[in-house]
């Protein structure tokens, strides 16, 4: 089969499709992309409003992404970078601990604030140069346990597991108990430890930006709805039908195709709420948490502590919500403003906009880091892509749009 006559669709234009569509360019191939919006991205977008930079929820970038460092070019991106700790708001005050061993600045805040005891702090160290050591084959091959009995398995007290664990990684595997795999846990803590937490200046869709930058021979379709797909052929909301000779599916796979087994994971909700304030009350590049049982708030970032392309004389405040209790969202706003009065002594002045993701991260069990392009093979021509073929990253994103596109090489 001739090259350019192949006939390759790729359903999805998010990290994963626009990986698969790089590794097909490089090897000569000119796919076609069919995205269901105006733009590509998939959950990983900026809107510009009232000259703030939103992303569609908190997200960044770890920059020891082993598929991020291969395919993103880091100093194009230009990268601000997080520091490696968190403020902690709790009875009226804020503690603020951290990596001193990175940022030497963290330090003295570290030692004497009142989060876990001393023995939580040399334990953390311990956890930091045991998972320095761990390959992540390694980590991916051991039992799974939950991130919860995982940490009470190491003896860290109660109080630090409330006060920094939970609130911590909730904002990050996006439920609040840490029933998230213990994979899960050492993979992101490692990759903390080996780079830094970063956004680039123009916001987390510089990343897919850049990606569709680099594509010279792949043809876009936006604003594209596939409502079916059947081996070779794919239908489209206004009734046309496309013929393919191969298809690569880089977005949840069961709203287009009938009987699958276990390819329709549940997903992981939050909502994001961004204020305008006058004043920081974090003076650091650093994420803030609050430990409040029962409070909605999870973590907070002043986004406009990193340096941002657009620039203004007020602050920008992003919130994030884990679990919304099922209020109504004028609710939500309502009840935001009071905790981070209340908590954090913040005065949210001015509500920009708020950001509900049904879909935020698939919720997975079994997780896996690696997969064979063979095993993104569904049938003869359709192949799966997307982080719900092996966990809930940037990263697994990147890699299952690798594997699915060299499956199809590998079935030519």
């Amino acid at each position: 089969m001739n090259k350019q006559d192949c006939k390759i669709y790729i359903v999805g234009a998010g990290v994963s499709g626009l990986i698969a569509a790089t590794v097909l360019e490089k090897n000569g191939f000119s796919p076609v992309v069919i995205e269901a919006t105006n733009r590509v991205g998939g959950r990983v977008k900026t809107d510009i409003v009232d000259g703030y930079q939103l992303d569609h929820g908190f997200q960044v970038l770890l920059s020891a992404y082993p598929a991020a460092k291969k395919y993103l070019n880091y100093e194009t991106l230009d990268l601000q970078k997080f520091l490696p700790g968190a403020s902690i708001f709790k009875n009226g005050k804020q503690e603020i601990i951290g990596d001193p061993i990175r940022n030497s600045s963290l330090l003295f805040s570290t030692l004497f604030a009142r989060v876990g005891n001393f023995n939580d702090k040399f334990k953390i160290l311990k956890l930091n140069n045991k998972l320095k050591k761990k390959t992540i084959s390694e980590i991916f091959s051991d039992n799974e346990q939950t991130t919860l009995s995982y940490l009470k398995g190491l003896g860290f007290s109660l109080k630090i597991i409330n006060d920094f664990f939970i609130p911590f990684f909730s904002g990050i595997f996006l439920e609040n108990k840490l029933e998230t795999s213990s994979r899960m846990f050492e993979f992101i803590y490692k990759m903390f430890g080996e780079g830094n937490a970063t956004l680039p200046k123009g916001g987390i869709e510089e990343i897919p930006k850049q990606l569709v930058d680099n594509l010279k021979n792949t043809i876009f379709k936006y604003d594209t709805q596939v409502t079916s797909i059947d081996n070779r052929e794919i239908t489209l909301s206004n009734g046309l039908k496309l013929e393919s000779d191969y298809i690569i599916v880089a977005t949840e796979p069961s709203k287009f195709i009938k009987n699958l087994k276990n390819q329709s994971p549940n997903w992981q909700s939050c909502d994001t709420l961004y204020f305008e304030t006058k004043n920081r009350n974090i003076t650091k590049p650093i994420i803030g948490l609050i430990p409040v049982h029962d409070s909605l708030i999870n973590n907070i970032f002043y986004h406009t502590s990193l340096e941002t392309t657009l620039n203004s004389d007020k602050e920008l405040l992003s919130v994030t919500v884990i679990d919304n209790q099922n209020l109504s969202n004028k609710a939500i706003i309502e009840r935001v403003q009071r905790e981070l009065r209340d908590y954090c002594n913040i005065d949210a002045i001015k509500f920009i906009k708020h950001y509900s993701i049904p879909m935020s991260l698939p919720k997975l069990d079994n997780l896996q880091y690696e997969m064979l392009p063979s095993e993104t093979r569904l049938t003869e021509t359709i192949f799966l892509a997307g982080d719900v073929q092996l966990n809930g990253s940037l990263n697994a994103a990147m890699i299952a749009g690798e594997r699915a596109a060299l499956g199809v090489l590998e079935s030519m």
